[in-house]
């Protein structure tokens, strides 16, 4: 299948499962596409059984699509960019300690208690797994996928200080995740892990990508402020997105990072001043848009991923306990500093539990699980992450606005 046709395809069902949705489902738009996707890709999986269609075929054209590259590499810039650019700086910036806890120290400790329980628990379970593929599981699963967060969170009535706590913490945490997922990756395949080699690994990434975005956002700002033509001033948003995000992934930072911070920067930094009236109407509302179509294609993507899992008994069981794993380790990292340090995070028992059960994990988690070394472990991880970006958009997002409303 050649690109073109590729991309005919996912428009296609993209724009169906919108439109069923909305007609009939009515469930918030990741929900609902995820949803759909899921039972297109089980009806593909039953299909060899009571229906002839080419399901090898089929099979072996999504193997071979590195739906990975897909969404590390094209999917995410945008999508992190367009996010951040659509966030308010100044609710951020109220909530920036509990942000930084959850985000930096959070994703650590996280990455720490998962790899734990799951080693623990695969061997119980006599699988395989060396410890640093636990790492490695605990670093990708652990950060808030910003992606399924942005989607789901706002129309959810969940409360606004509650809102730019979570979503604040999945802009920058999917940063930090990402970086300490390379770094660990990056150990695996030299042979030889070493807590210097994986600290510098990680200051490089992330420092680098901050001072990266924060130095294309200024240059974007001079030359959005020095003309009035919205059209080109979309051009150059455009252009700075992809030119940026490709330059990061060249020099090995993290393009994540700096695509929040470049998007904050145009969102809020002298806005008025950089962009009339007319501009920014026509830039939001263009990155609005292809935040949406980026979004529907992301979501069938990672359902997709599911037509290409091996299923094995233990492997399910595994999956299954992840589950758990993920949510007693998201409970951990938030009601810890909750209780320890109540003066500084400020919350209330109602929005720990609203911050624990909105931490949703989505398509980040699974382009990085399959970007792994082809083995029988990468395998295991894949079912794992899957359940859990499973649970976390089906059940955790269609039951986080009742939770809001709860007392």
């Amino acid at each position: 299948m050649n690109i073109y046709l590729a991309v005919v395809v996912l428009i296609c069902l993209s724009a169906g499962f919108a439109y069923i949705n909305q007609r009939f489902l009515k469930l918030p738009f990741v929900i609902g596409l995820f949803l759909l996707s899921t039972i297109l890709s089980v009806i593909v999986i039953s299909s060899k059984v009571w229906l002839h269609l080419p399901f090898d075929d089929i099979r072996m054209g999504i193997a071979n699509a590195n739906i990975d590259d897909i969404i590390l590499d094209n999917l995410l810039g945008f999508l992190l960019f367009a996010g951040a650019m659509h966030t308010n700086w100044k609710g951020l910036k109220k909530q920036i300690k509990p942000i930084a806890v959850f985000a930096l120290g959070g994703v650590l400790l996280s990455t720490l208690i998962i790899a734990g329980l799951l080693f623990g628990l695969s061997q119980l379970l006599e699988l395989q797994i060396s410890f640093i593929y636990c790492l490695l599981f605990g670093s990708l699963i652990s950060p808030t996928d910003p992606i399924a967060v942005l989607g789901i969170l706002t129309k959810a009535n969940v409360p606004k200080h509650t809102e730019e706590k979570i979503v604040g913490e999945s802009l920058f945490n999917d940063g930090v995740g990402v970086v300490v997922f390379i770094a660990l990756l990056d150990t695996l395949n030299s042979g030889n892990f070493s807590f210097s080699k994986f600290g510098l690994l990680f200051l490089e990434e992330a420092v680098g990508g901050i001072a990266m975005g924060l130095i294309l956002g200024y240059c974007l700002y001079i030359f959005l402020k020095s003309i009035d033509h919205y059209q080109t001033e979309i051009l150059l948003t455009l252009a700075f997105v992809m030119g940026g995000y490709s330059l990061c992934n060249y020099i090995h930072i993290s393009g994540a990072l700096a695509m929040v911070v470049m998007g904050l920067m145009v969102g809020n930094y002298k806005q008025d001043i950089a962009m009339s009236d007319i501009t920014k109407e026509y830039v939001h509302k263009f990155w609005e848009l292809l935040d949406v179509i980026l979004n529907a294609i992301l979501f069938i993507l990672i359902a997709f991923v599911l037509i290409v899992i091996d299923f094995k008994s233990q492997y399910i069981i595994l999956g299954l306990a992840s589950i758990f794993i993920v949510l007693l380790s998201r409970t951990i990292i938030v009601y810890f500093p909750h209780l320890l340090f109540p003066k500084l995070l400020k919350l209330d028992n109602k929005e720990a539990k609203l911050i624990t059960w909105g931490g949703l994990r989505g398509g980040l988690s699974l382009a990085l699980v399959l970007s792994l070394p082809d083995s029988e472990t990468k395998n295991i991880l894949l079912i794992a992450t899957y359940f859990c970006v499973l649970f976390s958009i089906l059940v955790q997002g269609l039951t986080i606005e009742r939770l809001a409303k709860s007392r």
